[in-house]
């Protein structure tokens, strides 16, 4: 592996969020330049990690050292294909978002603006660090930054319900964070002596003769301790952050925290651990299973709601599994699978958030029962819904079709036709629970044949963004090669 080859513009793009989130407060009250503020810090965060691909792509490791706090132990920055992914899209999306609340905060009147925009860009300044953390220290650091930025958007209404969402959302992933993620680090230190990540997937850091019964402890710690993906039964935070608005839960379930959560699981199975260590050590496929139960399960819970969002929010607890259980796997092709989902599944996921609050703007509706007919009144918003919805199922030409086809062959190539059971069963579930809305929504009728007088869809303001980001699901299915070749570079 070559030497790092050391660059600032790693540091400009972590950086350039928290100097939003400042900007953001010191334009306080002025809503054109508050959110001018955010686009610009939007704009420079995906133009500097832009910046980063051809050279990753080339395969240089990137890096750039912030200070060291004990011999092996620093704050430390890398860029690599695995981190490019998540970088690329969280800060993409972040871009769009900023427009899509603008028009959604506006249309509903709501108040704290300002501190929700400065919060937003504080999330992403967390949720981007964590993407390129060179270790497991400065991991942990920016994952901590996310949780403590994303309180004040779970509890931005200020009411009962938010609070109580809020404080759910806190203590479930603080908790973890430091009940399991920080000893599991601490061990990790005493065991390797070092908490860089390894340059190979193979290997990881653990020494030859590190035991059985430690190396499995830490793992379970670290895979649990990442509380914010999804897995159950660490998962009820998720579910309670639905009381956020919705740019805010399309920020939670598609692009910062739960993506840092299954960044983060990743990371630390392929590059602490690596693949040669699961595998000895028989950590993958028990994984994968136990991962696989909360494919399902929180697919049967998500038929049950009847409001959008929480079923949405259901159908990310399960989604998110399929990145954890494609790397358990330990096949190139299961890896591969797992990996290019955080891209596919957020680009479907903002998606359907977007359309969800698209329908709350125009007609103040929650509830999936109530929405009879809508989609003859909201033609664009619903069609992209069913776009997403496609992704979700991982029908072609979507880009969800791309992940679950790797992660298939990935299963069958570890000889695991329960996992490949596990992928059909649970397509079908995300059919039963995505069909019959948008079936609902333009074949069904209203109660009141004067129901939907006056309403149509949302402002472009909100419209626009939930239309971009419904065809770039359509164009990372059509065209995967740009994804798959950064995610070729994680196997070199």
């Amino acid at each position: 592996m070559p030497s790092p080859v050391e660059t600032p513009l790693l540091l400009l793009a972590v950086l350039a969020p928290l100097a939003g989130a400042i900007m953001v407060m010191l334009a306080g009250r002025r809503p054109n330049l508050r959110e001018s503020c955010s686009f610009v810090a939007a704009a420079l965060t995906f133009g500097t990690v832009v910046s980063l691909v051809k050279p990753v792509l080339a395969g240089q490791k990137l890096a750039y050292h912030i200070c060291t706090i004990l011999p092996g132990v620093s704050v430390t920055l890398r860029a690599d294909s695995f981190a490019m992914v998540f970088a690329l899209v969280a800060s993409f999306l972040w871009i769009v978002t900023v427009f899509y609340s603008m028009g959604y905060m506006r249309s509903l009147h709501e108040h704290a603006q300002t501190r929700f925009n400065a919060c937003f860009a504080l999330a992403l300044f967390g949720a981007v660090g964590c993407a390129f953390a060179d270790n497991l220290f400065t991991l942990y650091l920016f994952y901590e930054i996310v949780s403590v930025s994303t309180y004040p958007l779970v509890a931005h209404h200020q009411d009962a319900e938010g609070y109580e969402g809020g404080r759910k959302y806190l203590t479930y992933l603080t908790a973890t964070a430091k009940g399991l993620v920080l000893p599991a680090i601490v061990l990790t230190y005493v065991v390797c002596g070092t908490l860089d990540f390894s340059d190979n997937i193979r290997t990881g850091i653990f020494p030859s003769d590190a035991g059985r019964v430690l190396v499995t402890v830490t793992y379970a710690f670290l895979i649990l301790g990442f509380a914010k993906n999804g897995l159950m039964p660490f998962h009820n935070w998720l579910p309670g952050a639905m009381v956020a608005p919705t740019p805010v839960s399309a920020l939670l379930h598609a692009v910062a925290v739960v993506k840092v959560g299954v960044f983060s699981t990743t990371r630390v199975m392929l590059f602490v651990f690596g693949v040669d260590k699961m595998d000895a050590f028989n950590l993958g496929i028990p994984t994968a299973y136990f991962v696989s139960f909360t494919i399902l399960a929180a697919s049967l819970i998500a038929l049950s709601k009847d409001n959008l969002k929480a079923r949405l929010a259901y159908s990310t607890v399960s989604q998110l599994s399929y990145v954890i259980l494609g790397v358990a796997l330990l096949t190139p092709a299961g890896i591969e699978g797992g990996i290019v989902h955080i891209a596919n599944h957020a680009f479907s996921k903002i998606t359907l958030f977007f359309c969800a609050g698209a329908i709350y703007v125009a007609s103040h509706r929650k509830n999936i029962s109530d929405m009879k007919g809508l989609g003859r009144v909201m033609p664009w918003t619903f069609a992209a819904f069913a776009v997403a919805s496609l992704g979700m199922i991982g029908v072609p030409p979507v880009g969800g079709f791309v992940s679950k086809w790797f992660l298939l062959i990935g299963a069958i190539d570890a000889r695991q036709i329960g996992i490949v059971v596990v992928l059909l069963v649970s397509t079908m579930l995300n059919i039963a629970y995505f069909a019959p809305v948008v079936y609902s929504a333009f074949f069904g009728k209203p109660d009141d044949g004067h129901a939907y007088d006056g309403v149509k869809d949302a402002t472009p303001a909100v419209l626009a963004p939930l239309l971009i980001t419904a065809a770039l699901s359509v164009a990372v299915g059509v065209y995967p090669d740009f994804f798959i070749n950064l995610i070729k570079g994680v196997f070199t």
